[in-house]
């Protein structure tokens, strides 16, 4: 009788474990569920801070550690660190840079139901699955109001043209395309506007305008609003976050046509704590995560169904086809070449 009760108990026993067994998460979830995120984060440092926080609160056993980096400077550390990673998951900065990163080796391919609620997977998901869009962002001109009220007669430049004048020499602020995922994508828009030989002789005479090239993209609209130059070249939804800060600026549009940037996000090849980057990178591509930039002071588009824009107007512009695989697969070479032949990256403005 007692064996027969013990045998009873003992299938109970084994009948419990298996229910608790097939409630449990995965083995991947479970691994995630604790532990480090090493994050490479090339947007603004509020926005990259405002994530970490947001992930944290839904995950509270992770802990995210950070650096915030601009594209050009991310690239390069990838490369540096390529057979000893230490970031994770690159999360934000044009995607010509992970299209780049991608060739190289340096990500990691990931298919997730996640990706299944893009809007333009032609444009926002890497055929490989090395990197996927989460926002969109267009190229504009930030003017210092009081610069124009000091010079009757000057406008805010409405077409790229308009930067080569003679009243906006040593006028203008923009970043280096080397550090810069901005700076190279309006390097990339004039090539393909004006072709690459008319291009380059464009882009001599521009440099030739600009009163000192910045480190970060979004740097230029903060020294234009300060007074320190007249002209910025800055993606908008950075220029309107200066606005709204109070700095006297007006945003303008080429009328010829702008560029534009699908910002990205892409796991790291060799990643020690992928798991965890599997849980942001699912994250990130949630309509409701998608909407929380404004929060921190970014208005970019979002890039997933059932999300709304902050300021669609941002991107109801003249939005030229921009070759996103064009300028990523010759983004080293072109980068050189401005380097090497026509302005030098030694000195930039933090």
């Amino acid at each position: 009788m007692i064996h027969r009760r013990i045998f009873w108990v003992a299938l109970a026993l084994m009948a419990l474990a298996l229910v608790v067994a097939a409630c449990a998460p995965p083995l991947a979830q479970q691994e995630a569920s604790s532990g480090e995120l090493n994050l490479l984060c090339t947007p603004q440092v509020e926005w990259c801070e405002g994530m970490k926080a947001e992930f944290e609160k839904i995950n509270p056993d992770i802990t995210v550690n950070f650096v915030r980096m601009s594209s050009g400077e991310s690239l390069t550390r990838l490369r540096n660190e390529k057979e000893n990673p230490q970031f994770d998951i690159w999360w934000g900065g044009p995607i010509d840079s992970f299209i780049a990163a991608g060739r190289e080796g340096l990500l990691e391919p990931y298919e997730t139901a996640s990706q299944d609620i893009i809007l333009n997977k032609d444009l926002m998901l890497d055929p490989d699955s090395n990197w996927v869009g989460i926002y969109v962002g267009s190229l504009g001109f930030a003017t210092n109001t009081e610069w124009l009220a000091e010079n009757p007669g000057t406008e805010a430049p409405n077409s790229w043209d308009d930067l080569l004048a003679d009243e906006l020499a040593s006028q203008l602020m923009v970043a280096h395309p080397s550090s810069s995922g901005t700076s190279y994508t309006s390097l990339c828009t004039i090539l393909q506007i004006k072709g690459e030989e008319e291009g380059w002789d464009f882009l001599r005479e521009y440099a030739g305008q600009v009163n000192q090239f910045t480190k970060s993209g979004s740097a230029p609209a903060r020294f234009v609003g300060a007074g320190e130059a007249a002209v910025g070249i800055v993606f908008s939804h950075d220029i309107v976050k200066q606005i709204e800060n109070g700095l006297p600026l007006v945003l303008s549009f080429p009328e010829e046509g702008t560029g534009y940037e699908v910002g990205g996000m892409g796991l790291i090849k060799g990643a020690k704590n992928l798991e965890a980057a599997k849980l942001w990178y699912d994250w990130a591509l949630q309509p409701d995560t998608q909407e929380l930039g404004p929060k921190y002071g970014a208005y970019q588009a979002p890039t997933v169904e059932g999300a709304e824009a902050s300021m669609p107007e941002l991107l109801k512009v003249n939005l030229i086809d921009y070759d996103f695989e064009w300028c990523g697969s010759n983004k080293k070479a072109f980068v050189d070449k401005f380097t090497n032949e026509i302005a030098n990256a030694d000195t930039l403005k933090e």
